[in-house]
């Protein structure tokens, strides 16, 4: 990771209007407070009409880049129905409503679940989240095995090959197919009504620093939400304040 100084964002140090952007956006942790249980998590009234704004502005060059299936994601924002890439770039729907979708071992995955779901089991207050082509090891209620989950979990997985693990915020990601954020945006960008904009990419995890890179390869626009090194060169301190700034980018002149 290129790690960089970041600037805190303001409105404008936008360098062009909505109307030449291609937004890409993490969920949790960037429009949604990240809660206990990923279940409970709430999408703000206001930011889904900034949402919706930006999605006539931009053409409908908007879309969310995130762990989450898509499925639960068009729950969250409905009645919006948004492009979105999802499980970290596994799967994705572009603007055209076309899906795509990265192969996986179905054994593996299989072997991988069994193995989690015993790990999970030894350790209460912990929690499994499957996914299409993916598994996620929550911790968030046992916040003291922050230190050692990630070596836990290599280790309980042993001599499986060909896996992808992601590690975030009190959470370890294992995937069976290898795609990252920076693939999706990339993809998207390849696309209508996306491509020829200027890209910005705006998240709060480890994960998201495969987008920061690849929107800056485009030379696009990275925010990172809240602390931590981060090749992103713009910063926002919170969710809430980064949603309050893209309600106003929604209304800016």
């Amino acid at each position: 990771m290129n790690i960089i100084s970041t600037r805190p964002l303001k409105i404008h140090d936008i360098p062009c209007p909505p109307e030449r952007l291609a937004v890409f956006l993490d969920f949790d942790g960037t429009l949604a407070d990240i809660v206990e249980h990923p279940d409970d998590v709430q999408l703000p009234a206001t930011t889904a009409e900034a949402l919706a704004k930006l999605a006539t502005r931009t053409s409908g060059a908007i879309a969310i880049v995130t762990g989450r299936p898509i499925a639960q994601i068009d729950a969250l924002v409905d009645p919006l129905v948004l492009p979105v890439a999802g499980v970290h770039g596994m799967a994705r729907r572009g603007f055209d409503g076309r899906l795509h979708s990265t192969q996986h071992d179905a054994t593996l995955f299989a072997e991988i679940q069994t193995r989690l779901t015993r790990l999970h089991l030894e350790l209460p207050g912990t929690m499994i989240e499957i996914k299409p082509g993916s598994i996620a090891f929550h911790y968030r209620r046992r916040p003291e095995l922050a230190p050692t989950m990630a070596e836990t979990v290599h280790d309980v997985l042993g001599e499986l090959e060909g896996l992808d693990i992601l590690h975030g915020k009190m959470v370890v990601e294992v995937k069976t197919g290898h795609a990252q954020k920076g693939d999706a945006i990339r993809a998207f960008m390849s696309e209508a009504p996306f491509a020829g904009r200027v890209p910005l990419f705006a998240g709060d995890d480890v994960t998201d620093e495969f987008g920061f890179a690849a929107v800056r390869d485009l030379d696009g626009i990275a925010i990172k939400i809240g602390p931590g090194e981060t090749a992103a060169e713009w910063r926002v301190d919170d969710p809430d304040g980064f949603r309050e700034w893209l309600e106003r980018l929604a209304d800016s002149a």
